[in-house]
């Protein structure tokens, strides 16, 4: 009788060729269940692109990883959110209103309960500065939506279809890029009597859609070109599906990098505009109006001037320090 402990102990070597094709089976059954192993355990998004789980990475949760990562989009954020808050809720951090005026107090320093001093017409400068944020961030977050919007369709569409409507928009993008900003907005706006923001949003949505469109036209003529455009098509896809389904998640990347950066150029272009007495006009408050009437008190009364001076110039680098960081993320030849 064969010894059964020498079976047990050498079952490969006993049974031959069966015995090497248990091996087999055994170690593709390891290799089967390594990546798994590594994709539940590990960090996610291993060496060979793919995510927690084994799907693979895009572009989006990459910028996301990256972004994280990053101190400047951290910094920046952190200033932009701060901003937000203090849009919605002013009076969560100033009590007072920012129109209750003591001229017995224009111009004097800070006092205990009002740490920014007072303007030439006794106004607290700290309360004006809070709510001068609400109007800022409001008008360059809607007139930035205004442009992305309008310049993304028109841009995709003129890039997709090509021809007469292709050559149109870029002789009309031609003219728009033609007239000067400053100047534009004295012609334009000083014939508005209206005291809302909406006559500047739709100033700064008519002078700037023009660089969008242009951006969005250049990423759809290169998206539709891609391999995977053309099985579409040859599938038979709509033209709408092609441009919705494939073609617009795939060229949207640039355009959130260049709004970004404009959203803290168009907050600086409504001050300059307030400033020069054709965009918001009192009572609202606005960063331009206060430095408008600071101008004239700066040697004695320089504490006007600097609060909403430092306050503009901090919003309009924390929206072009995001759009960087951005950029950086989504750009793959950057990585």
């Amino acid at each position: 009788m064969p010894d059964q402990s020498f079976q047990s102990d050498g079952a490969i070597a006993g049974t031959g060729m069966g015995g090497a094709m248990d091996l087999a089976a055994t170690e593709a059954e390891t290799l089967e269940k390594r990546p798994s192993a590594a994709a539940g355990g590990g960090a996610p998004g291993g060496p060979d692109g793919t995510a927690a789980g084994g799907r693979p990475r895009s572009l989006w949760s990459d910028a996301w990883r990256d972004l994280r990562r990053n101190p400047v989009f951290i910094v920046s954020g952190l200033i932009i959110l701060f901003l937000v808050f203090i849009s919605l809720w002013p009076s969560a951090i100033a009590s007072g209103s920012p129109l209750k005026c003591d001229l017995a107090k224009a111009q004097q320093g800070s006092s205990p309960g009002h740490p920014f001093g007072y303007d030439g017409q006794g106004c607290d400068v700290y309360t004006r500065t809070v709510y001068g944020a609400r109007t800022s961030v409001a008008v360059g977050v809607l007139a930035t939506l205004g442009v992305a919007i309008l310049g993304s369709v028109l841009g995709a569409l003129a890039g997709f279809f090509g021809g007469l409507s292709d050559s149109l928009l870029s002789r009309v993008t031609d003219v728009f890029f033609a007239i000067p900003v400053i100047l534009g907005g004295l012609v334009l706006l000083s014939v508005v009597t209206s005291n809302s923001v909406w006559p500047v949003i739709g100033f700064i949505v008519l002078l700037g859609w023009p660089q969008i469109s242009r951006i969005a036209r250049g990423a759809v003529i290169t998206a539709k070109e891609n391999d995977y455009v053309q099985a579409a098509r040859a599938l038979g896809a709509s033209d709408s599906r092609i441009l919705l389904r494939h073609i617009a998640p795939n060229a949207v990347a640039p355009v959130i990098v260049v709004a970004t950066i404009a959203l803290g150029t168009y907050i600086a272009l409504e001050a300059t505009l307030s400033y020069l007495g054709v965009g918001l006009k009192p009572p609202s408050v606005s960063w331009g109006i206060d430095i408008s009437a600071a101008s004239p008190y700066i040697r004695n009364a320089p504490h006007a001037l600097l609060w909403p001076s430092g306050a503009l110039a901090i919003t309009v680098l924390a929206f072009i320090m995001l759009g960087d960081a951005v950029r950086d993320a989504l750009d793959p030849k950057l990585r």
